[in-house]
């Protein structure tokens, strides 16, 4: 029985491109990120978890990929990979890959052999399906990246599915041959040493048999929904995977499983049913979806944001829970949920604290500790993101005004988070002498690595006290989680008890001061002051508490 070392791990996500390019080329590679382990180091984090680091056209940033053996040119060599390993391992930080194996690049060997005919050993590694009578696609799904998942094939006279590009055909997990074959390149990973997997839209590896067509409730771009999503073989798959390599090493796993509900996530995460450690759920990331999807200006509203991470944290309290705020796929949380003007760091802070503070376990995307916000770009041409050019479009031919849609694209673009990593406030940031890949946002002049940790109340040294906090404390790993004051309208305020200690976390939403009320069983306790993210605050906590705009305060009861 392996301890399970990821409860109270702290995971930072590099998006390997954009973290720090060492050979000058615009693209962030692995000796990149080994300058700058000693970075990471001093935050405190436990984990790394890596995007795609695999050989890929690069059609979706390397969610596509071409061989999942070799590594991709500009990252380096398997060298270079393995001396990331092995230097992580000395600073005792541990590596998880992301593993994408819902589709791969129609440039991978199983697909040029697949589309070729239908009768070679490979020719079942993909979803084909025959045309209808009119010769029109199989059904009516979308894909995410616009037009239909189906795309033709004349070699073999049939439509192979996509739920993603094109050029990412999805494949059959139906075929058992195709299962093993994956679990082999598993199992070459974790001999190598690796420590995990994040593993990519996990919860649409298994389909409805009947491909039904989708109802026309459902957003175009996420249609195939109707039966692709939580499919009917998915958890015999997983228990599958789990029985024939995951049990076998002491390694971590986090399913990303969009469409997936608090009690789906059961299925996948209770450890008696011997799947996934954790999974990412998309709830509190949809509280601002409006006509276009995540393309919209619409604010969340904490009400819904407090009874959604409240019902995750409740609902999952025999399974585990992985916290975020933002990802590679995600626009900077202190624009989304909390203020990135005049109230950028205290509100990033505000925001790590209720985060880090819940039971599960964290992740923090490279920059999140900076309190990086939103790219200001100027011109539509400066977004890389095959999403974001998508809906441009699909906008501008709806007629949609130009400022309505600027303004969606700089709220939701997936490039806010791509954006390279500002390691100084110089003309290259420090992340390149060459053009980068993307470009850099203007905000790095102020918002940068050097000028965090040359400030010691700067959003970097508050993550490094939250994390050290994790390990010094039980009570964050293993409390258990209760909501209080559930009807405030400004305030979310939670407590974590555990044996005879309890935490009181109250966190602003408010640009404004505003009052909070403290149950009054609280009072009776002897209190201590834990964290603040303003440099003075209450010693302890009164019955009607005045708070600061967007003020986290963290007490420990006994």
């Amino acid at each position: 029985m392996t301890a399970e070392w990821w409860k109270n791990s702290v995971v930072y996500q590099v998006y390997p491109q954009s973290f720090k390019d060492s050979n000058n080329d615009g693209i962030g590679d692995f000796q990149g990120i080994i300058e700058k382990l000693p970075y990471l180091a001093k935050l405190g984090i436990d984990v790394i978890w890596l995007n795609p680091i695999f050989d890929s056209p690069l059609i979706d940033n390397g969610y596509d990929i071409a061989d999942y053996e070799k590594i991709l040119p500009q990252y380096g060599t398997m060298e270079d990979f393995q001396e990331l390993l092995a230097k992580a391992h000395q600073l005792d930080i541990r590596i998880i890959l992301d593993l994408v194996v819902n589709h791969t690049s129609d440039l991978h060997k199983w697909f040029e052999a697949s589309k070729k005919d239908r009768e070679n050993q490979y020719a079942d590694y993909y979803i084909w399906k025959d045309p209808k009578p009119d010769g029109s696609a199989p059904n009516n799904w979308g894909s995410t990246f616009g037009g239909p998942a189906w795309e033709y094939v004349e070699s073999r006279d049939q439509y192979y599915l996509h739920c993603f590009a094109k050029e990412q055909p999805d494949l059959n997990w139906e075929n058992e041959t195709l299962r093993h074959e994956i679990y082999q390149m598993m199992r070459k990973w974790f001999d190598l040493g690796i420590d995990g997997f994040r593993m990519d839209v996990i919860s649409l590896i298994s389909k409805d048999p009947n491909y039904p067509e989708a109802p026309e409730t459902l957003t175009y771009t996420k249609s195939y929904y109707a039966g692709a999503s939580n499919g009917p073989r998915v958890h015999e798959f997983l228990q599958e995977m789990n029985r024939e390599v995951l049990c076998h090493y002491d390694v971590m796993t986090v399913g990303e499983t969009p469409n997936t509900n608090s009690t789906q996530a059961q299925l996948y995460t209770f450890p008696e049913r011997k799947e996934l450690n954790m999974l990412f759920h998309f709830d509190h990331m949809h509280l601002d979806y409006g006509k276009y999807g995540k393309f919209s200006d619409i604010r969340f509203k904490l009400s819904d944001l407090r009874s959604t991470l409240t019902e995750w944290q409740n609902k999952l309290a025999r399974g585990w829970n992985s916290l975020y705020w933002s990802n590679h796929d995600q626009p900077r949380a202190v624009t989304r949920f909390g203020d990135d003007g005049e109230y950028r760091e205290v509100s990033a802070k505000m925001l790590a604290t209720l985060l880090h503070m819940m039971k599960g376990t964290p992740f923090i995307f490279q920059g999140e500790e900076l309190g990086m916000k939103n790219v200001p770009f100027t011109d539509i041409t400066d977004y890389q993101d095959i999403e974001t050019k998508y809906f441009y479009q699909e906008m501008t031919e709806a007629g949609e005004k130009p400022e309505d849609i600027k303004k969606a694209v700089y709220l939701k673009s997936r490039d806010n988070a791509r954006t390279p990593m500002p390691w100084n406030g110089e003309d290259n940031s420090g992340f390149s002498d060459a053009k980068p890949w993307i470009a850099y946002s203007p905000d790095n002049r102020v918002i940068n690595v050097e000028a965090a940790l040359a400030d010691p109340d700067s959003t970097f040294y508050y993550y490094q006290k939250l994390i050290a906090l994790r390990k010094d404390y039980p009570i964050i790993q293993l409390g258990e989680y209760q909501l209080i004051n559930e009807e405030d309208s400004a305030v979310y305020s939670y407590l974590r008890t555990y044996q005879d200690e309890t935490l009181l976390v109250i966190c602003s939403f408010s640009r404004e001061k505003v009052n909070v009320n403290v149950p009054q069983d609280l009072l009776e306790k002897e209190a201590s002051l834990l964290l603040s993210n303003y440099t003075e605050a209450a010693a302890k906590p009164s019955a009607t508490m005045p708070l600061r705009p967007y003020e986290a305060i963290v007490y420990h009861l006994r």
